[in-house]
């Protein structure tokens, strides 16, 4: 245990640790040894509290998605209709590629394609994303004459698909224009959609 600390404070600073060094590092630079320094507690301590680099990889998995979550659905509790939910999406993605939240989910993603231990459990973090994604899309589209075209469940699937996507994209390009384009686009349409449900009331 780093001297001072508690074991859960140490825990909490490996996690943190772990969660800027695939921000920034990528996963391949987010190693024990780069953890270790930049949380200031001894290599040893990792496989102590965690087991492996990867189950504390997860773990700052975690922690970002348990963030996310929370202002994901903040932003779906203050969002009343399609059009204004797309606007608090295209917000909170810029929020997101600011900060690197979801740069931490494209890594794990990534890196699970060729780790069998990583691949279900990666896997297994996303399913309530698309869950949420579904209800979200669900609600938003109660009444509207969209929601016998576009099921739910479909429909989650492919934001959750586009979402990382655009992610990956814009830090790869450098660039996010085109994917705010993409949302205010899909903003539009969605106002229509809003439009038409009001009609019909």
């Amino acid at each position: 245990m780093a001297k001072g600390r508690s074991s859960d404070d140490t825990k909490a600073a490996l996690v943190e640790a772990a969660i800027a060094a695939l921000r920034e590092n990528g996963f391949a630079g987010a190693s024990a040894r780069e953890i270790a320094q930049r949380s200031g507690c001894n290599q040893a301590l990792i496989f102590y509290h965690f087991g492996t680099v990867s189950q504390l990889h997860l773990a700052a998995l975690d922690a970002v998605s348990a963030a996310r979550d929370t202002r994901y659905r903040a932003m779906v509790e203050e969002s009343h209709g399609l059009s204004a939910l797309v606007r608090a999406a295209r917000a909170v993605f810029d929020e997101d590629l600011d900060q690197g939240h979801v740069t931490v989910l494209v890594e794990m993603i990534a890196a699970a394609q060729f780790n069998p231990e990583l691949r279900p459990e990666v896997a297994a973090r996303i399913r309530p994303w698309r869950a949420f994604a579904a209800d979200s899309v669900k609600d938003a589209l109660a009444g509207s004459p969209a929601a016998r075209l576009l099921p739910p469940d479909e429909l989650a699937h492919a934001v959750v698909a586009m979402y990382l996507g655009l992610e990956m994209l814009a830090n790869l390009e450098g660039e996010r224009e085109p994917a705010l384009a993409l949302f205010d686009r899909a903003g539009k349409i969605a106002s229509l959609l809003d439009i038409f449900k009001r009609r019909r009331k």
